[in-house]
């Protein structure tokens, strides 16, 4: 037998769905997306939206919306689907509700209280009754003041077409156009007229008395449609214009079904009887089926389910998200779902967007059971993916406002593939594969015909930076001597300077301290090597790491504290000259040196600091009658009666140590784009991206694994892919300046930065020395890992620092199409921390970390090209926006946000506190605070230098991180800052991280 090939695919689907006893139900994802992907939230702007409605050539929606600052209540909005612009239709004032479009008409109509005398009243006191932080529970208000209006799409021409005291609202239009089909509480009124028992019934239960009406699309010729005891509203028009379906609530006002009927109200049929709340059914335009709402999973759970046109089938469940799921529309070509969801990080309701698979939805249908009485089944449908995957992309008409031929798969692709390559070996900041990165990129903002920045011949910006650090070999000398010995010590053999040492002299007699730890904590959980020990003016002798026989649960707990750094400094607060490590013979490679320990933000620890090895450790303990094995054995099991603290008898030691901290520089490449309006001062929209990593894996940030060493860590996510975004920006940006600069209203400023991966060094040095003033930098737009799209999602981080960003992200996503999960938070591990402590508003674009993020895999191949591309669209639409805009985004201040996963055993103290990475001072000076953190609420400001922590000194952010590790959560500490050269004593009281 010949099929065609849609009923072969009817066939097969029919057939998968058919095996829902054999698909495991613990993916909810898969479920929905047999027939939704795609999904992604459409609007953020406003408190929470809803019941949005396609115009009948699908290229607009009309939506209710809580937006506006002085109402509370829903207005209505008008979405273009091309350009993402979007206006109010409404008047501003009252309550609406239920817009719908005019077919072959530029007129839309909709229900508002706006006539209402007591309109402004009622919103000032909603407004109050929030500001109290009170809650309602959800309730419709049937507003006896709500009538149905026409306006333009512009919001102009409004008309009043129903003028009947009560509630009218609930319209749409007929497909011609020349009916509305609405709800009344009409008949109630006047109220006279009730019984006792139906006026207590209008004051506690108004939708009873809700009623179906047609009438003629000028408001005339009014007539009522049904007559049932209880609810009857949401009514649609079939797409052939013949049928009304609609909700019909049981005379209890609990469960609800869908009904439909001619439009004289004759031959009434039921849709469903499915024993739940089950409202706002949507037929699809081929007249095969409608989706309506229903929370047959409980009473609060709404889901989205499908039924066929003449309900002959158990209801097919369509969506299997948390939160409410309610409000389906089909686009006029079916291809597209739009639905209210409350599937958003706060919860609040929005609109969501998302394709519609037509072939999935008729054979889930065929393969449902048919109905039976009082609804007690729902059809499975198959856990399996339809062929449509959750990442495909959005239909590519959407994206003709934001495609232009200047940005290109083929360009991020050569881009990418030239910074990733071997050639430039990771891009390390100052190797020469950065410098070589800087040219390509100078070179590429040269050709795309960009500037230099204001003040600034060429486009390179140098900074200065810690590249290492080296022992000076001939200045370092180790003599132990004793009774009858006087040995001297080979550095880089028996002994090595740790990168942090002082670089002094230091002798005496040597004390022995166990592992040198200080925990706070009661008996059992703290551990305090220093109890009742005396190493004043004497020399320390500790064991790295923490004890080797101690649980897994112990050895996190100590761990925190196990740090070389950490136990010179409390060497150094007990009042020690020096302190000597050693890997006893009981830990990993024993006897063996430790590490120089480099990185990017020495800082001196204020006392002599050196490793030495089992040889030193031989004449250390020759006449002291003791065994370090024996010793360390005890102190692995936390024995209570384990030796230390105690002198080596007849020794003594003398140590010099002497390390040069290299100093290199590297370049940031930075480029501008004028404003066009030279008519008043100057402001920029900077955009920015890092082009450094990790070269062959030498910082400590790497990743990699076994058989990954001193490899090269390519970096094609991280950050060549936002390095090539914004090389492509620039060059768009440059073309359409040169076309349009009336468009240009704000300049931009193109910069990528070296020295992210080593602490923000780059970035820093450009926010502490800006070629402009930072005052006329309207907002920060940064890229960092943008090339690993999946499932369509797309982050964008920092959208707290002002409230601009989410308008104009809503306004370029509905074209662009991508799935955008919203991040307040503006305090980041990238290049917008600087930024944002300078009061700039920033934003972050980010695709999400991966299994090769640091890692030598992180290779060209592995990119989302297209997802690059579309992201890059998109940026370049929102940046032209920044650019044009009247208004500069304003700056908020934002207080921190529950990080959110982690156990409660590592949490530590938390204070807001924004260090600043590139400036070098003894102590440790801030850029910032976090708005309502313990530290702002203590006083403590940006350029503060905190020398002082709880009574202990602090040199560098070591000392500063240690400190705040041993504070009591709830305590208040004195902690003392230098401001403006003066000593400053403040009081900060510490928080848990959350």
């Amino acid at each position: 037998m010949k099929l065609t090939l849609e009923k072969f695919a009817l066939a097969m689907t029919a057939a998968l769905f058919s095996a829902t006893a054999l698909i495991a139900a613990d993916k909810p994802g898969a479920f929905e997306a047999q027939f939704i992907t795609n999904t992604r939230q459409l609007i953020f702007e406003g408190k929470r939206s809803g019941e949005g409605y396609f115009s009948p050539d699908g290229n607009a929606l009309i939506f209710q919306s809580e937006r506006e600052p002085e109402n509370p209540f829903y207005q209505i909005y008008f979405l273009d689907l091309e350009s993402g612009d979007s206006h109010r239709v409404s008047p501003g004032t009252g309550k609406t509700t239920c817009a719908f479009f005019k077919p072959g008409a530029d007129e839309v109509l909709f229900a508002s209280t706006h006539l209402d005398p007591e309109a402004k009243a009622k919103q000032k006191a909603e407004l109050d009754f929030r500001a109290s932080g009170k809650q309602r529970r959800y309730a419709w208000d049937y507003d006896e003041h709500m009538d149905i209006f026409t306006a333009r799409r512009d919001g102009s021409n409004l008309q009043r077409l129903t003028t009947t005291p009560g509630y009218d609202a609930e319209g749409d239009y007929s497909p011609d156009g020349k009916l509305i089909v609405f709800c009344s509480l009409r008949d109630a009124y006047p109220t006279n007229k009730l019984s006792a028992e139906d006026l207590k019934r209008l004051e506690t239960d108004p939708a009873w008395f809700g009623e179906i009406y047609v009438m003629n699309a000028d408001g005339s010729n009014p007539r009522r449609l049904t007559h049932s005891p209880g609810y009857d509203g949401g009514p649609f028009f079939t797409p052939d214009g013949q049928r009304i379906v609609w909700r019909r609530f049981d005379d209890k006002g609990v469960n609800a079904d869908v009904y439909t009927m001619k439009l004289d109200g004759s031959d009434v049929r039921r849709i469903t009887d499915f024993g739940a709340m089950s409202w706002a059914p949507y037929f699809h335009p081929s007249g095969e089926y409608l989706i309506f709402t229903a929370n047959k999973l409980g009473f609060a759970n709404f889901e989205l389910f499908l039924t066929d046109a003449n309900g002959t089938k158990e209801p097919v469940r369509i969506t299997f998200t948390d939160g409410f799921d309610g409000l389906p529309v089909f686009s006029p070509d079916g291809n597209k779902l739009c639905w209210t969801s409350g599937r958003t990080a706060d919860g609040k309701s929005q609109l969501f967007l998302g394709n519609w698979n037509h072939t999935a939805a008729l054979a889930a249908l065929k393969a449902a059971p048919a109905r039976v009485q009082g609804g007690a089944s729902i059809a499975s449908s198959s856990g399996r993916e339809s062929a449509h995957s959750s990442t495909s992309q959005p239909d590519q008409s959407l994206l003709t406002s934001a495609a232009t031929p200047e940005i290109s798969q083929a360009d991020l692709r050569a881009q990418v593939a030239y910074l990733a390559s071997e050639k430039l070996e990771g891009r390390a900041t100052g190797s020469e594969g950065a410098k070589l990165a800087a040219d390509f990129i100078a070179d590429q903002f040269k050709t795309a015909g960009l500037q230099p920045a204001p003040g600034n011949s060429g486009f390179f910006h140098p900074f200065e930076f810690n590249a290492g650090v080296r022992v000076v070999t001939n200045a370092n000398t180790l003599t132990v001597s004793g009774e009858n010995l006087a040995a001297v010590f080979g550095v880089q053999k028996d002994f090595r300077p740790l990168s942090f040492t002082a670089n002094a002299e230091a002798e005496g007699d040597v004390v022995f301290v166990g592992y040198g730890l200080s925990v706070p904590g009661k008996l059992g959980e703290g551990y305090d090597s220093y109890d009742g020990v005396n190493v004043s003016n004497k020399i320390a002798l500790v064991l790295r790491y923490v004890p080797e026989e101690v649980d897994a649960k112990r050895r996190a707990e100590l761990n925190r504290y196990a740090g070389l750094r950490y136990k010179a400094m409390l060497a150094r607060d007990h009042g020690a000259k020096a302190v000597l490590f050693v890997t006893g013979p009981n830990s990993p490679n024993p006897g063996e040196l430790a590490g120089l320990n480099f990185d990017s933000s020495l800082a001196g620890s204020g006392i002599v600091a050196a490793s030495i090895s089992s040889n030193v450790i031989a004449a250390l303990f020759a006449g002291s009658g003791k065994d370090l094995k024996a010793l360390q054995s005890r102190l692995d099991k936390e024995d209570p009666h384990a030796e230390s603290g105690f002198t080596l008898a007849k020794t003594k030691v003398k140590i010099t140590t002497a390390v040069e901290h290299l100093k290199k520089t590297d370049r940031n490449v930075v480029a501008m784009i004028p404003p066009g309006d030279t008519s008043k001062p100057a402001e920029y929209i900077l955009v920015g991206a890092h082009y450094d990593h990790l070269g062959h894996g030498e910082s400590g940030g790497a990743m990699q694994r076994a058989g990954e060493e001193h490899a090269i860590h390519y970096g094609a996510d991280d950050n060549a892919s936002g390095t090539a975004a914004i090389l492509e920006l620039a060059a768009a940006l440059a073309r359409e300046r040169a076309a349009k600069p009336e468009n240009f209203s704000r300049g931009l400023i193109f910069a990528l930065w070296s020295g992210e991966e080593i602490g923000l060094i780059g970035s820093s040095h450009f926010a502490e020395h800006p070629p402009v003033a930072m005052s006329n930098i309207a907002a920060y737009v940064n890229f960092d890992m943008v090339g690993r799209l999946r499932d369509n999602k797309l982050s964008l981080q920092g959208v707290g620092s002002s409230s601009a960003w989410r308008k104009l992200i809503e306004k370029r996503n509905v074209a662009a199409g991508f799935n955008v999960a919203l991040q307040e938070d503006p305090y980041l591990p990238t290049d917008t921390t600087p930024f944002y402590s300078k009061r700039v508003p920033v934003l972050n674009f980010f695709t999400g970390s991966h299994e090769d993020y640091h890692r030598p895999t992180d290779k060209p191949d592995t990119l989302n090209y297209d997802g690059l591309e579309r992201i890059t669209k998109f940026a370049r639409a929102l940046l032209a926006d920044l650019a044009k805009g009247p208004e500069r985004p304003d700056y908020l201040t934002v207080a921190r946000t529950d990080s959110g996963g982690g156990s409660r055993e590592n949490l530590r103290a938390y204070l807001g506190t924004i260090p600043d990475y590139a400036t070098e001072v003894p102590g440790v000076k801030l850029s910032g605070v976090r708005g309502g953190a313990p530290a702002e609420k203590a006083g403590l400001k940006g350029g503060d230098i905190i020398v002082e922590f709880g009574g202990k000194k602090i040199a560098n952010i070591y000392d500063y991180t240690y400190a705040m590790d041993a504070v009591k959560i709830g305590q208040p500490v004195k902690v003392t800052v230098l401001r403006d050269g003066q000593r400053v004593t403040l009081t900060v009281t510490p928080e848990a991280r959350k």
